[in-house]
């Protein structure tokens, strides 16, 4: 009687931590897939009323994962990424004719909108932990989601071709700085993401500066910890 009470209540207790991680997994996944339509809906919207009225035709406009996602770069690539590293890949993109923007400071604009999103999504979310009293597991995963946030931000806003820091700069260079743009758009981002998981104090410095944002706007580096360690013991076996 007392091994069978035991044994009932060690299946209790993994039964819980097992609905604890995919409830924690399908959070962060399901926010980090909002996140990424909001953060490309900020370029579209910018753009928009930037004079690229093309998004809209697009689809652009309507917050529609598919307009925004592919199966590979948008959900396997940033969850390996997230798995190994802790670092999200941007994940989807929208075209933009930059030639139908009014002026230089809009397409500058319109690169900034993305990460600007990742940001607000993460001050709110660390805002609602601070504020809203709710369950540890579900203030974890809320808590990392926002660091992931914090992190797309940081990471955007770097002045390397092929993310937005800079395409925020790009209008502003010479001719000859934006061919060189051009032809180092295609692998720079590659280069960053092996320099920052390949070189540990690369990687040290860039996570020291996210927590310092992270810090700024208000998140729990403790509850963002335990959110992640959650995260990670599901998908780092994958």
């Amino acid at each position: 009687m007392i091994a069978v009470t035991v044994l009932g209540g060690f299946l209790t207790t993994m039964t819980d931590q097992t609905a604890l991680t995919a409830g924690v997994v399908l959070l962060v996944l399901g926010g980090w897939a909002v996140s990424l339509c909001l953060h490309e809906f900020g370029h579209a919207i910018t753009a928009y009323r930037g004079g690229d009225w093309s998004v809209r035709a697009k689809g652009y406009l309507t917050l529609d994962p598919r307009r925004y996602t592919d199966p590979v770069l948008s959900i396997v690539l940033p969850l390996i990424f997230v798995a190994i590293g802790g670092i999200p890949l941007p994940g989807g993109a929208v075209w933009i004719n930059h030639a139908a923007l009014r002026s230089r400071r809009t397409e500058s604009m319109v690169s900034l909108a993305g990460p600007s999103a990742n940001l607000v999504v993460g001050m709110l979310l660390a805002g609602a932990i601070s504020l809203i009293q709710m369950p540890l597991g579900l203030a974890a995963g809320l808590s990392y989601l926002a660091f992931l946030q914090v992190i797309a931000f940081v990471l955007n806003i770097l002045p390397i071709p092929g993310l937005d820091g800079y395409g925020v700069i790009e209008p502003w260079l010479s001719p000859a700085a934006r061919r060189f743009g051009e032809k180092a758009r295609p692998w720079a981002p590659l280069a960053l993401f092996v320099v920052l998981i390949g070189v540990p104090l690369v990687g040290r410095m860039f996570f020291e500066l996210a927590y310092f944002v992270f810090d700024v706007v208000g998140g729990d580096a403790a509850l963002t910890s335990f959110g992640n360690s959650i995260f990670r013991s599901i998908l780092g076996g994958l």
